[in-house]
């Protein structure tokens, strides 16, 4: 089942770097009772998802939070200390909270599971931005062609504010 506008998020845990090192927070943590803009990009570091999603997020951080956004989330099929690093090198101002996705299960959980082996890269998750609120799916725009970011990015969910 693919997930809609109007759905709950079902219960998935990810995987995140604190200065404690890797914790657990589950959709619960994430998602109950705050508005989330979501961010869910393919995997991190590859070249559509550093150099045009995640500048489209961080140039939009400010404005999506004074529209009411509580967290901005990013969210990819890889390891805590992948997406560690990669919020070090493109969220200078610490406006983010990576999750790690690292087996799919919320990809797959949520259905939005991408089957990029043929490139050698295994399960990923599709590339969209959703707007959540209180664990509820309120927006959902899921990019047709993976390399891509015409609807994903921070501007256009800015924008549907």
């Amino acid at each position: 089942m693919t997930i809609k506008v109007g759905d709950k998020l079902p219960e998935s845990t990810f995987r995140v770097m604190t200065a404690d090192g890797v914790q657990t927070k589950t959709t619960t943590d994430v998602f109950k009772g705050k508005k989330v803009a979501l961010f869910a990009v393919p995997g991190a570091y590859t070249g559509t998802c550093h150099k045009m999603h995640m500048p489209s997020i961080f140039l939009n951080a400010y404005a999506l939070k004074d529209k009411g956004v509580d967290t901005i989330a990013v969210v990819s099929v890889n390891d805590a200390f992948v997406m560690n690093a990669w919020k070090r090198d493109t969220d200078q101002r610490d406006e983010a909270i990576f999750l790690a996705d690292g087996n799919a299960d919320f990809a797959k959980a949520i259905g939005l599971e991408l089957d990029a082996s043929g490139n050698g890269l295994g399960i990923r998750s599709k590339r969209y931005s959703m707007l959540v609120d209180d664990s509820v799916v309120k927006i959902l725009n899921l990019e047709a062609v993976p390399s891509k970011v015409e609807v994903s990015g921070g501007d256009t969910l800015l924008s549907q504010l």
